[in-house]
């Protein structure tokens, strides 16, 4: 009795399963048959591909160097009496700076001129002895020798004269240096001296540094393997030197307005960081950019002729990180091909490799297209197409996804 019972119980909880079984299985079904799910061939939105001339840009760090920087420095000795300049203003090429006390070089110049007078003195009676005996000469009156010694002790008074001459000029000159100018216009830093303050002509540091900083360069990095690389690709003959000019970010990510041009390469390499710089010349009216900040160059060092423009949507990665496109292929069947795309250009990827021109780039529905099976391409962005007689129980269910799903 108790393995009757057993029997039953056991054959009763199979015949559960098995209903409950059913009952799923006709669920899943529906009422429409097998499945109501979106089955059929997928549609999918191309683009052809055409090839194109595409800029090579690069974005490259930087820093801002003044265009010209000056160091003030006295030229002689002395305390400084006057500054003439505010510390940060912009001043003019010899504009007077500072003021060093001139009263010994202006003693030292009344000197030279009275030494001079001296000299144009002595000469002048020199001379006049000298004229007076050339014609007595003549007539043997007097020695030839006498007159062969004054005639000398007249050039040498004369050269005396010049030599007097040379140093009230020098004279002249120290009393200039007691005004230290400007020499560049640009921006003046702070003083490092003040008013009272001894200088001297050799000492090492300078009393203030001007900057122009209206043009102001940028010093940018490019590594040699990247050089070494624009230079392979130039000598291909797909790719032609660009002139465009250079567009700046500064370090808030915000774009400088205005934009610069390359004005020359270096020739050598940094062995410490394995670069080459290149030098940029931007206008800098307003001041924003000033010497040291940190910033980031974007501009086209070649222009591709032939390079594919692809949205950045159909273009995929597998896991080698290797690019990918799904093209229509043959008989409208999804084919997979890699391509080389290592950067983008607004919402394209830039593809210089595995794309021939009239190629059919699958660029929506890609989620739903697999290598190898059919899809039904449409051009990109082809309206959605709903069909009426496949609306299930919760309304436009039936609809086929148009291009624009992706």
């Amino acid at each position: 009795m108790k393995n009757n019972a057993a029997r039953n119980f056991l054959l009763g909880a199979t015949l559960l399963v098995a209903g409950c079984n059913s009952q799923s299985d006709s669920a899943q079904k529906g009422p429409g048959g097998s499945g109501g799910g979106r089955g059929g061939t997928p549609e999918v939105g191309y683009v052809v591909v055409q090839p194109t001339s595409v800029a090579l840009t690069t974005e490259l760090a930087g820093r801002t160097t003044p265009f010209a920087v000056s160091e003030v420095r006295p030229q002689i000795s002395g305390v400084i009496q006057r500054r003439f300049f505010t510390e940060g203003s912009y001043v003019s090429a010899g504009q007077t700076l500072y003021q060093i006390d001139p009263r010994l070089t202006e003693a030292g110049q009344a000197q030279a001129q009275a030494n001079l007078a001296a000299s144009e003195a002595t000469a002048e009676a020199a001379r006049v002895r000298a004229e007076r005996l050339r014609p007595l000469a003549r007539m043997q009156a007097v020695s030839q020798q006498d007159y062969t010694d004054a005639a000398a002790q007249a050039r040498q008074a004369q050269a005396a004269v010049n030599q007097q001459r040379a140093a009230l000029r020098t004279a002249q000159v120290n009393l200039g240096f007691t005004r230290v100018p400007a020499p560049i216009s640009g921006r003046i830093g702070r003083s490092l001296f003040t008013q009272g303050a001894l200088v001297t002509a050799n000492q090492t540091d300078p009393l203030a540094t001007i900057q122009q900083l209206d043009p102001i360069f940028v010093d940018i990095q490019q590594s040699t393997g990247e050089l070494l690389q624009l230079r392979r690709m130039l000598a291909q003959g797909n790719v032609m030197p660009a002139k465009a000019g250079v567009r700046l970010k500064l370090e808030d990510g915000s774009d400088y307005g205005l934009t610069g041009t390359i004005q020359f390469s270096e020739v050598v390499v940094d062995p410490g960081t394995g670069t080459v710089t290149l030098r940029a010349s931007f206008p800098n009216p307003q001041g924003v950019l000033l010497p040291g900040m940190f910033v980031r160059a974007v501009f086209a060092q070649a222009v591709d002729s032939r390079a594919f423009l692809v949205p950045q949507q159909a273009v995929t990665r597998d896991p080698q990180g290797n690019a990918t496109v799904l093209l229509v292929g043959p008989g409208n069947k999804a084919a997979m091909r890699k391509v080389a795309a290592e950067r983008t250009q607004g919402a394209f990827w830039v593809v210089t490799a595995g794309l021939n021109p009239g190629d059919k780039v699958i660029t929506q529905g890609v989620a739903r297209a697999r290598p190898g099976q059919p899809v039904k391409p449409v051009p990109e962005n082809a309206p959605q197409r709903i069909d009426p007689n496949r609306v299930g129980p919760g309304g436009a269910g039936g609809a086929r996804g148009g291009a624009g799903g992706r």
